[in-house]
């Protein structure tokens, strides 16, 4: 489903910090069909992809994620060692106005993908900006619309600042991350889990 050539052949950015992105990673052919496939999420937060209620092809597109192909392609893109370290996959889908402050990922992550699954993208907030530091939403290098199929990857750094404007309402993705250890997995599934099961609690 993947079209890794495009992503062995994409430049990796150096500034801000070393990022890259893919404008469409997904084969056209399989796109109408996994449209369909796509899970239905209802509530804010990040969901373990185990818990999702996508049809077969969706768990195809996760299979080919988290394929020891993409991690050697990635390791060799951002120059890193990813050999043993443990894979967290997450989806979200609901948008609430205070989500996508400016922040950088934790430093229990090594490599941080993003693939984004909404059909079209016309709205003004929810696009992903490349920041040069941790104040001004405005001080960006690139913006980047979360259509279907586009993907996004970046090294975790102390200065790996991102975000977007607020917005509301569906926004799905795939977030994926390398992490430093199996303890710092066992963390994220955790609260990933925790969160998601009283979320939908209070749904």
């Amino acid at each position: 489903m993947l079209k890794l050539d495009e992503l062995r052949h994409t430049a990796l950015q150096s500034q801000p910090f070393p990022y890259l992105v893919v404008p469409q990673i997904i084969k056209a052919e399989f796109l109408p069909e996994l449209i369909s496939n796509l899970p239905e999420i209802r509530h804010p937060g990040s969901f373990p992809v185990a818990e999702a209620n996508g049809g077969p092809l969706f768990q195809t597109l996760i299979d080919e994620l988290e394929s020891d192909t993409m991690r050697q392609i990635i390791a060799e893109k951002f120059q890193v060692d990813l050999n043993g370290l443990p894979l967290f996959t997450t989806l979200r889908g609901v948008m609430r106005r205070k989500d996508g402050a400016i922040h950088c990922d934790s430093k229990t992550k090594v490599i941080a993908l993003l693939l984004y699954l909404n059909e079209s993208w016309e709205q003004p907030g929810g696009r992903l900006r490349m920041l040069r530091g941790g104040k001004d939403m405005n001080d960006y290098v690139e913006e980047i619309a979360p259509t279907l199929g586009r993907l996004v990857a970046f090294k975790v750094t102390d200065n790996c600042w991102h975000g977007h404007l607020p917005v509301e309402g569906k926004r799905l993705s795939i977030q994926m991350h390398y992490l430093v250890g199996i303890g710092a997995k066992g963390k994220h599934q955790f609260f990933h889990t925790l969160s998601a099961k009283l979320k939908k609690g209070l749904g």
